[in-house]
């Protein structure tokens, strides 16, 4: 399997911040690009190749990334002139030696999404193309009425409507030079909707498209105090001399390192999915509101069976956790 990354539009929207670098090239947090993200969750999903589909600054792209980044090896496809996401697509597929599956994210999008799960289901099934979809949230907070009076608020919900992710399995075979120009969702995939060739995979989880600059405002507020795991993700909550509360996301079939603390007993309390803890000689299984203590000294690595979501409580001290094994490429 190969990933491909749209990232060659001009992010008018998103101007000033696009009038010198490229939408992909913005940075979320320090010294962390939004397509810094998208390649290393590709890093951490089995892939070993990627194409870049630039256009707009392509150059600067380049100069980033070079030919490998965290250990994958690095193409570009350069559109010179803008035809549509098809385009850029079909340029990228005409690089590649073999026939095979292509991963395609849409550059702008910054989303948890568990994508070795998504590329199971879909090697599993008879799908010619496969849509990542995920619920729409309101851009407004909405109203709950009663007969005659307001009964509640609730401040941007999901709704029960889904969305086009932005991420797509497709299989590099289908016939792309059926259509000249446009965009992939206007084009390609409603004639594989007719013929029942586009499946979908469904996931609530984070899931952002950085169109405006209002967008980036809240990505930013999002990575104040968050930091990208192999896994899943870290967001410091609270932190003292003596203690340090995160919040912590585990993606399912993912584990954290095999690890201890060397000071400092970890207190785990889980708020959605399922987990196990993988001691030296025994695994111990919790779940929603469960609690989980883990002493000081004892070797462990947490593996969720399900998407995960927890608190935990330990040490502030980063030379107090000690990695003794570790199960992915790029950290």
């Amino acid at each position: 399997m190969i990933g491909m990354i749209l990232c060659g539009g001009y992010g008018k929207r998103l101007k000033p911040y696009t009038e010198d670098i490229p939408k992909p090239l913005i940075d979320i947090t320090d010294d962390y690009t939004i397509l810094d993200r998208q390649l290393y969750d590709l890093a951490n999903s089995d892939i070993e190749s990627v194409i870049l589909l630039t256009g707009y600054l392509s150059e600067l792209i380049e100069q980033r990334y070079g030919n490998s980044y965290r250990g994958m090896e690095i193409q570009y496809s350069v559109e010179d002139k803008p035809l549509g996401t098809l385009n850029a697509i079909k340029l990228g597929i005409d690089l590649l030696k073999d026939k095979e599956t292509v991963l395609i994210r849409n550059g702008d999008v910054v989303s948890d999404i568990n994508l070795k799960k998504m590329m199971k289901k879909y090697s599993v099934s008879d799908f010619k193309a496969m849509m990542f979809v995920t619920k729409m949230r309101s851009p407004y907070g909405i109203v709950e009425l009663g007969e005659d009076h307001i009964r509640s608020f609730k401040e941007k919900p999901l709704l029960e409507y889904y969305i086009n992710g932005g991420i797509y399995l497709l299989d590099s075979e289908i016939p792309f030079s059926n259509f000249e120009k446009g965009e992939i969702e206007k084009t390609v995939f409603p004639v594989l909707a007719d013929t029942n060739q586009l499946g979908y995979y469904k996931e609530n989880t984070f899931w952002m498209s950085i169109d405006t600059t209002k967008d980036l405002e809240e990505i930013k507020k999002e990575y104040a105090n968050r930091t990208d795991k192999p896994w899943g993700y870290e967001k410091v909550l609270i932190s003292t001399e003596n203690y340090l509360t995160k919040e912590i996301y585990i993606k399912e079939g993912y584990t954290t390192s095999y690890h201890y603390h060397k000071e400092k007993e970890e207190s785990i309390y889980m708020l959605e999915g399922s987990c196990y803890v993988q001691f030296e000689h025994k695994k111990e299984f919790f779940g929603r509101n469960d609690t989980m203590d883990i002493p000081r000294g004892a070797l462990h690595k947490i593996v969720a069976t399900e998407n995960s979501l927890m608190h935990s409580v330990s040490t502030p001290f980063v030379d107090d956790i000690v990695r003794v094994e570790d199960y992915y490429p790029a950290r």
